[in-house]
Formats: C-alpha cells, structure tokens, sequence
C-alpha cells in the first residue's frame, strides 16, 4: 500500500475535495464549504513529498515525471478517485489531489489503513413462527479520528546497496556514488568509473537504499536539513564506510567512502621516521594539512595508532564522524562522533579540557573558536593533532592567524611558534602501475623558524626548511621529485599536483627529468 493512500483515506473520511501538499508545509485539505485544514501537526520535508510522490506514480508515467517534472493521472482508492497533478517548482515536488466521487472503473478497490473495516450485520432472532423479523437499519455511529499517517518501517539491508558495496570493494574502489537519475559510479585509483550493467537510480530506490543504512536519528537528520554525514559497519565486507546523504536538484544521493577496519601501516605508507616521533611528544600542535581525499585521516590514524602502542596515556579523539577505530593497546582510548556523542567539534574539545585527556585528535579546525581552543589545548601541556584543508605547510599558518582579528594576530603568532611543533602537508598522487601513493611536505618547528613566525617572516620559512633537513624539513617539491626518481609517479602527474609550479619546473630541469610542459600546462 503507497503510503499516500493514509492521507488519501482522509480525505474520503472528511468529504474533503483537494489534498495538497508541499514541501516544508503541513498536508492541507480543502473541505467541501472550501475551509482549508491541516491533516499533521507536522510539516513534511522535501524528501518525503518526493518519496509519497514516486509511489503512486504509475511505471509508464515514471520517465516523464523525472524528465519533465509534471504529470497527471488517475488514481482509485477504496472505490473512490481521485485526479492526482504532480509538479516539481524550483525543483520541489508538489502533490494536488482532486477528490471526483465514486470511481467509474470496475476493479477490486484498495485496501486503505486508516479505514475501519464495516462491522459484521446484525441477523435477527427468528420469530415463534419460525420467520425473520426485518432487521432495522443500523444507527449511525461518530466517524473515528483520523489517524495520523504511521512511519515508513525501517528496511532490514537492502540487496542494490550490498551488491554496490560488494563491487566497490571488488574493484579495490575508495568511493561510492550514487545518484538520482544516473548509475553508480566508483572512484579507482583517483578516476571515476561508471559501473557496468547498471542502470539509472531513481529516487525511491536510492531512499530505500539510503534508509536501510541510516540510524532513525540519522534518518530524522537528513530529512530535516537534506543532508547528513555518519559512520556505517559493513560487516560482510570488513570493512567501515564514511557515509554522506544529500539533496541535490535532481534528488537524493549518496556518497560512501571506504575505511578499513585494519589500522594503516605507517611502513606501508611510507611515513618516515621524522613523522612517526610524533606520536611521542608529550605536548604541541601537530597538523596535518592537504584537500579533500587527500589521505590526511589515515596519516594521523598512523600516527595515533604508534601513540597507542608506544604510550600508557588517555587519548580522546573528537570526530565527524568516527572513521578508524581504535582499540585498547597501551592506552585508554574514548572516540566521540560530532553530532552524536557531541554538539560540534568546539563543544567537544573544550569538554575535552576537563577529561583529564594527554592526546587529543580534533577531526577537523573548522571555525575561530576550534582553533583558538585547541591551542588553549596544547599551551597548558596536552598534545593535540587537527586537520586543516590547506595545500601547504606555511599556508597553515597563514591561514591559522588570518582567522582572528587583526588585533590578535600577533598574540597568535607568538602562541603558535610556542606550541606548533610539526605541520605535514600532503597530496595524493596516481602511482605508476595502479595504486596511489603520497607525498609528504613536512615542516619541524625549529627555533629558527618558530622565530620567524613571531616576527611574521613566513616567506623565509622555505629557505629555512631547506638549510634544516637535518630537523626533518622536506618541501614539497623536493618530496614528489623523491617519488618521479623512485619511478613511482610520472613527472605530470606530480606537475598537476604540486602547489609551487614554478619551483618544481626549476627543480626537474636540476635534476634532469623531462617531461612535456606544454601538456602540463594545459592540464595545470
């Protein structure tokens, strides 16, 4: 039964003529005196519009109704029809359903959930006679209430959703996406590739999808802001996805991005040693820096994870949401997910100063506040790991002191270059053969450079990094020049990825390497 028929149902039982109902309003039914009344306390989200919009569409209809956007057909409920016009404005679905009295086509009528089923008649007692008294009309009774439309029941697993995942996994794939109106689609190895023998997704499957694996606060979540980020078990693939819910023009989707339940292997990831000593500091500032996808959780889950084996200390991560987990080794380890656990992740991190934490991983520095607790944080003797999405190590600082007015910037300036130890900016690049491999800028906090940041000298942070490697210093042009001579990227691929091109042109004409400017260029 098409949960529109609960509504529907009402309309009979109210004699009403029109049922509308728009997205971010309460259904309003329109009376035979032409008195409007509200059937839900509630307003109905756009999603749900859509999802009570695609179950009465007819098969045949469903082709016009997503391309262009308006349709109209019959509909029989429990003998009576109705005119149904579906129409999307600003990309809104609208449902206008107009009651036209008893239905003219002869069929079985539909079953509607809010109806009582008609009491049994009542048979008279036979006279002396042995004949039937005629049985009087029944007295009619009060219409009960109408009952409000009942929640959608939650899907136990879906079968598309675990055949995708399965795929994904098979195909050593890092993202999933899923959108309306367009088939599935994987990220290999950088490169977005659509799957085979799949087709187009509409919008009341990917719903189904998409609620089978949320939580109902989860679920509430989504269809109250369109959007939502969480953290879902796949169990038959071992494996965790970081999963995001959104509405877009054309209609929900969905992106899940896979997180191994194994912890990274710094050895794997190549983490040299300067970065693993990380995990050992007793207090400081450590950020780790790069664009989306770039691999910065799973660098800092490295390195949280040698803390954890090397440490007897509380780590307490703030998260959004929780991606690797980790387990009790040396230390007691407490995860909390924004959202769930925490209001926001400057809430968490200032409760964080009163739970007795020696490590604290903030997931993301987002906003003035953020930064400006956390590295309260690390000032009074805690040592803090972020994340910041900048694309180099003296762009982080930059980017930090920029955030507070200008009458405060100096007294940051001074605090970061008391408190920051290390900044490790990455990129991800393609690896020859398959695979994709990182390249790792990291910038020690030397007392000469945490000298230049007080007196706001960032400029000459590169040649400082450049006389310091013995500190651990590597520009990133040195590290993808490290990566092309290994033979494990191909010179325009580390061209598209470098921040400083000019450097990096100057650099490979040094060390020897050719390749064809003119292609990065055009790339670039």
């Amino acid at each position: 039964m098409a949960q529109l028929d609960r509504l529907l149902a009402q309309v009979i039982a109210k004699a009403g003529t029109r049922l509308e109902l728009k997205a971010d309003r309460k259904p309003r039914l329109e009376l035979k005196s032409g008195e409007p009344i509200e059937l839900l306390p509630n307003v109905l989200p756009a999603v749900m519009v859509e999802v009570l919009a695609g179950d009465v569409v007819p098969p045949e209809l469903k082709g016009t109704w997503q391309k262009e956007g308006e349709i109209e057909f019959d509909y029989d409920l429990a003998g009576q029809s109705f005119r149904i016009r579906l129409s999307r404005y600003m990309d809104t679905p609208q449902i206008q359903a107009d009651h036209q009295g008893p239905s003219r086509i002869s069929q079985p009528p539909r079953a509607a959930a809010p109806l009582e089923p008609a009491p049994a008649p009542k048979v008279a007692a036979p006279t002396p006679a042995g004949e039937l008294m005629p049985t009087p009309p029944p007295t009619p009774e009060a219409a009960p209430p109408p009952r409000p439309p009942a929640p959608a029941r939650r899907a136990q697993g879906h079968p598309l959703i675990e055949k995708l995942l399965g795929i994904l996994l098979e195909k050593q794939g890092s993202d999933l996406h899923c959108t309306t109106q367009e088939p599935p689609m994987v990220r290999v190895h950088g490169d977005m590739k659509e799957l085979e023998d799949a087709g187009p997704l509409d919008p009341t499957t990917l719903l189904e999808m998409m609620e089978s694996m949320a939580t109902p606060v989860i679920w509430q979540r989504f269809e109250e802001h369109h959007d939502a980020d969480f953290a879902y078990s796949y169990e038959a693939g071992g494996c965790r996805l970081r999963v995001n819910f959104f509405q877009d023009r054309v209609g929900p989707g969905m992106v899940c991005r896979v997180i191994p339940n194994q912890l990274p292997d710094p050895d794997r990831l190549g983490l040299p040693e300067h970065v693993r000593r990380l995990a050992t500091l007793s207090k400081g500032l450590v950020l780790v820096t790069g664009p989306t996808g770039s691999g910065k959780s799973t660098t800092l889950a490295a390195i949280l994870d040698l803390a954890n084996q090397k440490r007897r200390d509380h780590i307490l991560t703030i998260e959004d949401p929780i991606e690797f987990v980790h387990p009790r080794k040396g230390c007691l380890v407490n995860q909390r997910e924004v959202g769930t656990h925490t209001d926001s992740f400057k809430s968490g991190l200032r409760a964080a100063l009163r739970e007795d934490p020696d490590v604290v991983l903030v997931g993301e520095m987002r906003d003035l506040e953020t930064i400006a607790i956390a590295l309260e944080t690390a000032v009074t003797g805690h040592l803090v790991f972020g994340t910041l999405h900048t694309s180099s190590a003296i762009g982080t600082i930059d980017r930090i002191v920029d955030q507070f007015p200008s009458d405060r910037q100096q007294q940051i300036r001074v605090m970061l270059a008391d408190c920051l130890k290390c900044v490790v900016s990455q990129v991800l690049l393609k690896k020859i053969g398959g695979g994709r491999v990182a390249a790792l800028e990291t910038l020690f906090i030397s007392p000469a450079i945490a000298n230049l940041m007080r007196e706001g000298k960032n400029f000459q942070i590169p040649s400082a990094m450049q006389t310091g490697r013995s500190y651990g210093q590597k520009l990133m042009t040195d590290a993808l020049l490290e990566l092309i001579q290994a033979k494990k990227v191909e010179p325009l691929e580390a061209y598209l990825k470098c921040p400083d091109k000019e450097n990096f042109i100057a650099a490979c004409k040094r060390a020897g390497i050719p390749f064809d400017l003119r292609l990065g260029e055009l790339g670039g």
